[in-house]
C-alpha cells in the first residue's frame, strides 16, 4: 500500500471525493502539547502537500483557530486544487479570555473563549467564520465536533449536546449546505465510537472521523459499529491511529494513551504487541498504520505531525513490509480479536 492511493470516501456525497489513504490531521498544528514556530508549520503542511496527499483536517478547536490559519497560508502557497478539505462545527470562536479550561492542551492559543453552539445559527456561523479563517471558497467535508462523553463529561451531557443538533437544526443546516453544494459531506468528528453509532441512529452520515477506538489495542468497534458502516456506505476517516502517541513510541516512560500519560495496563499490552514487532522484524508504527486501512470501512488514516520530517515518515510507515505470520502471531497471542481484517500480503 502506498500513502497515496485513494479510496472513494463514499457513495453518499455530493460529488464524488476520493480520499488518500494517508491524509494530514491538522490538531498538531494547533500547538497541540508544545509550540511550534509558524515556519515549522509551514514546513510540515509543505512536506504534506509534496508527499502527495490529498486529506487534510482542520477544526475551529485546533489551537482556538491557529490550525485552521496556518491551513489557509499553506493552501495560498500550494492551491486549493486537487486536495480535500475538512473542518469541525460545533464550537463557535469569540473573543475573551483564555484560561486553562478554554485552552485545552493547546499552547499559547490566541485570545478566544470557544463556545458550544450545534444549532441551525451556530453551524452557518461557524462554516462561515471556517470559510474565513481558511481563506477558501469552500470546504469539502463538514464535521460535528466532539459530541461525546469524553468531551462532555457524561451521557446525559452529551445526549444534550446531540438533542441541540437536531431539534435546534443544526442537522438541517447540514443537509441544506450539502444540498445547495456549498459541501460535499458532512459527518462527525468524534472520540468515540458508540457516539458515531448513536448518531446513526437518528439520520444518515456520510462519513465519521473517530479519534482512535480502532487501533491495535482497541477493536470494540468491530462488534457493531463498523459493520454498520460498511452496510450503510459510511466511510470513516481515522484519527489517532497510535492512540495519542503510545503505538508510535512504543510503552517508554510518559507514552500518551487517549491524551494521557498510558495506564499500566495498557502499558503492558503494548509491550506485548512489541515482543511480537521484534521476533518478527516489524516497526511497531508500521503495524499501528498498516493494520487499521485493512478494515474496508477505514478510507483514510490522519497521524498527527509537527515536523515535516514526521510526514516522511508516516508515508515510509506505509511501504514497510510486514509477514502475514506477524498478524497471524498477534490474533494466537490474543492480541488482535479474530475477526479484525487484516492487510493483504
Amino acid at each position: 500500500m502506498k500513502a497515496n492511493d485513494t479510496a472513494r470516501l463514499s457513495g453518499r456525497t455530493a460529488r464524488p471525493l476520493d480520499v488518500t489513504r494517508l491524509g494530514f490531521g491538522g490538531a498538531p498544528l494547533g500547538n497541540l502539547y508544545r509550540g511550534i514556530s509558524e515556519e515549522e508549520a509551514q514546513a510540515t503542511l509543505s512536506a504534506a502537500f509534496e508527499s502527495g496527499i490529498t486529506l487534510f483536517d482542520t477544526a475551529p478547536y485546533y489551537g482556538l483557530g491557529r490550525s485552521e490559519e496556518r491551513f489557509g497560508v499553506a493552501i495560498a502557497r500550494h492551491g486549493r486544487a486537487g486536495i480535500v478539505l475538512s473542518t469541525k462545527i460545533g464550537r463557535l470562536l469569540v473573543d475573551g479570555p483564555v484560561d486553562e479550561t478554554t485552552k485545552g492542551l493547546f499552547v499559547d492559543p490566541p485570545e478566544k473563549q470557544p463556545v458550544y453552539d450545534y444549532s441551525y445559527d451556530g453551524v452557518m456561523r461557524s462554516h462561515e467564520a471556517s470559510l474565513e479563517r481558511i481563506g477558501v471558497d469552500a470546504i469539502d467535508i463538514l464535521l460535528v465536533h466532539d459530541v461525546d462523553v469524553w468531551t462532555h463529561g457524561s451521557q446525559p451531557a452529551a445526549d444534550e449536546k446531540v438533542r441541540e443538533l437536531f431539534d435546534q437544526g443544526g442537522y438541517r443546516a447540514l443537509e441544506e449546505l450539502k444540498a445547495a453544494g456549498r459541501i460535499a459531506a458532512f459527518g462527525a468528528g468524534v472520540n468515540e465510537w458508540e457516539a458515531c453509532e448513536a448518531l446513526l441512529g437518528h439520520a444518515d452520515f456520510d462519513c465519521f472521523l473517530l479519534a482512535g477506538r480502532y487501533t491495535l489495542i482497541e477493536q470494540e468497534a468491530l462488534g457493531s459499529f463498523l459493520p454498520m458502516c460498511v452496510e450503510r456506505d459510511v466511510g470513516i476517516i481515522l484519527g489517532g491511529p497510535y492512540n495519542s502517541g503510545i503505538l508510535a513510541t512504543g510503552a517508554v516512560e510518559g507514552a500518551r494513551f487517549n491524551y494521557q500519560p498510558a495506564p499500566p495496563h495498557i502499558m503492558e499490552r503494548v509491550r506485548r504487541i512489541e515482543s511480537v514487532c521484534e521476533r518478527h522484524g516489524v516497526t511497531l508504527p508500521a503495524a499501528a498504520l498498516q493494520f487499521v486501512l485493512a478494515h474496508p470501512a477505514v478510507k483514510s488514516i490522519i497521524p498527527g505531525a509537527m515536523a515535516a520530517q514526521e510526514v516522511h515518515q508516516n508515508v515510509a510507515l506505509l511501504d514497510e513490509p510486514i509477514p502475514q505470520e506477524f498478524w497471524a502471531d498477534l490474533k494466537a497471542a490474543e492480541l488482535l480479536r479474530n475477526d479484525a481484517p487484516l492487510p493483504a500480503a
